[in-house]
């Protein structure tokens, strides 16, 4: 690991001017960042510590909604009465990710701020990678690519996002809030992330030296029926082939609210807008679902190795659906 730097930081405002000033990285729980580090994939100058901020309340808005600080733990937010009762969707998708330990100490930032899993990213040998290095090619492309994306990616990279609790706050339509040099701002979580474009190297929107100080999540329509359905390899520390966060409002025997986001596909969540509306008016049966997975998994660019992800979509939207149906 190449040497660096540590401080800690007091404020947010401090913290921010350190990495503007060396250049460094923000610190919380590490999980990701350290990996790596440790890897040669980040070889930042300074690491900003950002455990004496305070980050790490979840508190109730004036809006009926919830604000989670950057700095609380994947574990604490899982676990929170206010998530548990208001947004149980979160709470399933953070359960299903890691191990205990890792949730123990990952924030919900860092979760959010995490990088892909693929291995020609992680592994430095592979000099052919344009998110690593930029202009260097993609040979996921014609290489190993059966976890890779089959949405809202081009020629530069197939990588996919590993967060699952960002599938779920795309249903929940979640406020990121942040703080740079230029002051505070809000982003949307639609958009938060980016796709690859002629800047693979970016992962989301945030400007430089930006930081993620909280989460505000909105009321929600699906506290009594929302599901996260997470399709893996293996059941426990294993990053999903396909998620999809699901979440619906019946009311007089008909859909009158419903999200729908898939994880494992693509550079971000993925929500087909026209799928969500076309639920809207329709009874809450198998038929509807199953119209509505064709309709999210139409646009589907599958590459060599994961085609499969297209039926296993499918089928995973119309179970998450059934059972967020069955929820109460």
């Amino acid at each position: 690991m190449k040497t660096f730097e540590f401080e800690h930081a007091t404020t947010v405002e401090g913290a921010v001017d350190r990495v503007v000033a060396t250049g460094g990285k923000y610190y919380a729980g590490g999980t990701n960042l350290l990996d790596l580090m440790k890897g040669g994939v980040e070889e930042p100058a300074a690491l900003v510590d950002l455990r004496r901020l305070g980050l790490r309340d979840v508190t109730a808005t004036e809006s009926g909604g919830v604000l989670v600080g950057s700095g609380v733990t994947n574990s604490a937010v899982a676990n929170h009465p206010l998530i548990r009762s208001r947004y149980p969707v979160l709470s399933q998708a953070i359960l299903s990710g890691a191990t205990t330990q890792l949730r123990n100490m990952a924030t919900v930032g860092g979760n959010l701020m995490q990088r892909t899993r693929c291995p020609y990213f992680m592994e430095t040998a592979f000099a052919q990678c344009n998110k690593r290095n930029p202009g260097s090619g993609c040979a996921a492309i014609a290489g190993f690519n059966r976890e890779h994306a089959i949405f809202g990616v081009g020629g530069s990279c197939v990588a996919t996002h590993p967060s699952d609790m960002a599938v779920a706050l795309a249903v929940l339509e979640a406020t990121v809030h942040v703080h740079g040099p230029d002051g505070r701002r809000a982003v949307s979580i639609s958009e938060f992330f980016r796709r690859p474009g002629d800047e693979p190297q970016r992962d989301n929107t945030l400007h430089t030296a930006e930081l993620i100080v909280g989460i505000e999540l909105p009321p929600s329509p699906f506290a009594e029926h929302s599901w996260y359905l997470k399709v893996r390899d293996r059941h426990s520390y294993a990053f999903a082939l396909v998620s999809v966060a699901a979440g619906l409002r019946v009311e007089d025997g008909v859909i009158s609210a419903a999200a729908v986001a898939l994880g494992g596909v693509a550079p971000m969540p993925w929500r087909v807008a026209e799928a969500d509306a076309g639920l809207l008016g329709q009874p809450p049966t198998e038929a509807v679902f199953r119209r509505a997975a064709e309709q999210i998994m139409a646009g589907a660019r599958p590459l060599s190795q994961n085609g499969f992800k297209v039926d296993l979509g499918k089928h995973s939207v119309v179970r998450a659906l059934s059972s967020a149906l069955r929820v109460r």
